[in-house]
């Protein structure tokens, strides 16, 4: 797959394979620590690539031999807590949790506290087999801050999760596939071409239902039962009103391969 383009910040990568943005964690000397300038930088990148219509599905992974190890400790200490308060890292997460296009995070080594809280915020986790996974923050003397107490025990269950949250522990990839952490674990140099096979799967798909699907889906991290179901059909009115669906009905009564909207990007 040839790449068009590349943007360029300095803590992150970003380059564009067809309708596939490919970002980069880069600070591998810090093992792609998530400091405030990465914040800022990962949240204006995923502004323009919700607004870029060239793209459908984003791939996040890491340079060097980590995804992320979390939080950059050093400015965590000497940051004052008001600040952190007033601003941290939350506009990260609260961006990727309204990003309406597909996020793939394939993890290509250590992804623990603030890394593995950022790949369970994306869609679909593809790991490496030398994939490391956990929330260490109890051996600084804090705790998960960015979901990882809360995302964690919804895909582990409440003992486990209390068990890699207590004592700080990390789990590897193939584990981390049992518990269901993961979507798929592959060799390290499979890892990216992975990612991108099943973006490319994905980015075929009709753009509208795809996006109001994973609003779908995602809202039953959010919502009693009965309110996600609510939050379903409504979504699903939306996507039978759409040209798509219209589309993609007279293409299966046609016997044919629907023409969508995306194939004309």
């Amino acid at each position: 797959m040839r790449v068009n383009y590349i943007y360029m910040y300095s803590t992150i990568q970003i380059e564009a394979r067809e309708n596939i943005a490919i970002i980069k964690l880069n600070r591998p000397d810090k093992l792609n620590a998530i400091n405030f300038q990465m914040v800022d930088e990962l949240v204006d990148a995923l502004n323009k690539l919700d607004s870029d219509d060239k793209i459908k599905v984003i791939i996040i992974t890491g340079n060097g031999k980590a995804f992320s190890a979390g939080a950059d400790v050093k400015e965590m200490l000497e940051t004052p807590l008001e600040e952190i308060m007033k601003k941290g890292h939350m506009p990260l997460w609260e961006k990727l949790r309204t990003f309406k296009k597909p996020v793939i995070a394939a993890l290509n080594g250590i992804t623990a506290g603030g890394g593995l809280e950022l790949a369970m915020a994306c869609d679909i986790i593809i790991a490496s087999e030398s994939a490391k996974l956990g929330q260490p923050e109890i051996n600084l003397g804090i705790m998960p801050g960015a979901g990882g107490t809360q995302r964690l025990t919804r895909v582990l269950g409440k003992y486990k999760a209390m068990e890699l949250v207590l004592t700080g522990k990390l789990i590897d990839s193939k584990e981390a596939e049992r518990y269901g952490l993961v979507n798929k674990v592959v060799p390290d140099n499979a890892l990216i071409d992975e990612a991108i096979r099943l973006a490319k799967e994905i980015a075929e798909k009709p753009m509208i239902s795809s996006m109001l699907a994973k609003e779908a889906v995602a809202k039953a991290w959010d919502t009693l039962l009965q309110q996600g179901l609510d939050f379903e059909r409504r979504n699903f009115y939306l996507a039978l009103s759409s040209e798509e669906a219209k589309e993609g009905m007279r293409a299966f009564l046609e016997k044919r391969k629907p023409r969508w909207e995306n194939d004309k990007s």
